[in-house]
């Protein structure tokens, strides 16, 4: 049996469409998504805590859902609109439907609504507050609701999301990974050769840590340790690391002040790589600013420029904030661009060995063009280790 639903944005407009996966109400922060697949690498990223992620693309959930492509332990978004939740599921791989998993984990979704007209609401008056409902079905107590929830900026997610201990990370690369035809430094083989030689340990600050990041890291030869965001660069350097990554994670970084005094301490200290929220974290350390983009960028097919080479890498994106390049420090100086609006897309440190993208090189969904990054890393932390001063690399 049919179950009615409807989407409130905070403008007044509103969405009926039909229900799919759990009953309920919820609130979040509505934004767009251009990928045309990776939607269960989507729903368990936890930067998207907090958000009502709508689907570009028409039709979803035709390759099921299966553990292997789990990006956490269970999704973070608040809610799910597609324009039609495939009946189908054609995978050999799938373990259940996008319907059973959405249940399965308590996600309220809707589907059969012009998504076209939501995103082009998206994209041309900005990501808004929103609530999607299966139970109140007024139009006019819904965006009441909507227009009383809370905004996105101002407020610390990571510590909704972040694990608390620290914990060895031991899996790495999919097998599908590498059947992809995915070569480079990564993958099983290029574990197998590096414990051959000089393993490095590495501690990876989760924000909100798509897992893929540490699957990369382990493949490219590093004993990885998984810390809490909220950790003290005391507790940092307690682990003995020769690197420290500083991982992707929801909303706005500006609140998350303990986090920036931490990279602050560890500046020159360790090489540090910085991803996404770790980007803007690496660059508010430093004196930077950061601001919220009107609509983001969401989708994995993101086309970012190397400053340094002028090749153009097709990658995963997924924020809604940025680093303000006008109140970029002399130290800092930009790396890559995002060739859709200009923003800033990555950094590195002139005199210290530090660097940050604002994409997800480690992709899960998206194109592998920047997974050359964790080489980049690698060979940062080698040479720091190796110098007399351990400086200079960053720049």
């Amino acid at each position: 049996m049919l179950r009615k639903a409807k989407l409130a944005l905070e403008n007044g407009v509103v969405f009926t469409g039909t229900a799919f996966g759990a009953d309920g109400e919820i609130f979040g922060e509505v934004v767009f998504n251009t990928s045309m697949t990776g939607y269960q690498e989507i729903l368990s990223d936890p930067s998207y805590a907090g958000q009502i992620v709508t689907m570009a693309y028409p039709m979803i959930g035709n390759v099921g859902a299966c553990s292997e492509d789990m990006e956490s332990c269970r999704p973070f978004v608040s809610g799910f609109v597609v324009r039609q939740n495939s009946p189908l599921t054609s995978n050999f791989r799938a373990q259940q439907d996008l319907n059973e998993f959405l249940q399965q984990h308590g996600v309220v979704g809707i589907e059969g609504i012009d998504t076209r007209r939501l995103v082009r609401l998206l994209r041309d008056q900005g990501a808004m507050r929103g609530v999607i409902s299966t139970t109140d079905l007024s139009d006019e107590s819904l965006v009441a609701k909507a227009k009383n929830s809370p905004t996105m900026e101002g407020s610390d997610w990571v510590k909704r999301v972040v694990t608390e201990g620290r914990r060895q990370w031991d899996s790495a690369l999919s097998p599908w990974w590498q059947a992809g035809g995915v070569g480079g430094a990564t993958g099983p083989a290029a574990e197998a050769a590096w414990g051959e030689g000089e393993r490095l340990k590495v501690v990876v600050l989760d924000f909100g840590m798509k897992w893929n990041i540490a699957r990369h890291l382990r493949s490219e030869g590093f004993d990885v340790t998984v810390m809490p965001g909220t950790a003290t660069a005391e507790e940092v350097l307690s682990a003995g690391p020769d690197g420290v990554m500083l991982s992707n994670g929801p909303g706005d970084p500006e609140p998350l002040l303990y986090a920036q005094q931490t990279v602050r301490e560890l500046l020159g200290k360790l090489p540090i790589f910085g991803i996404c929220l770790g980007h803007q974290i690496l660059a508010l350390a430093c004196g930077a600013k950061t601001y919220k983009l009107k609509f983001g960028h969401r989708g994995a097919n993101q086309p970012v420029q190397h400053m340094d080479t002028q090749k153009i890498e097709i990658t995963a994106q997924n924020h809604g904030f940025a680093v303000e390049e006008a109140t970029l420090p002399a130290e800092l100086r930009i790396t890559h661009r995002h060739m859709n609006d200009d923003t800033v897309a990555g950094i590195a440190h002139r005199e210290l060995p530090a660097f940050s993208v604002q994409y997800h090189p480690e992709a899960s969904a998206g194109p592998h063009d920047s997974q050359y990054l964790f080489g980049l890393f690698r060979e940062m932390i080698v040479k720091f280790k190796h110098s007399a001063c351990g400086a200079g690399v960053g720049g």
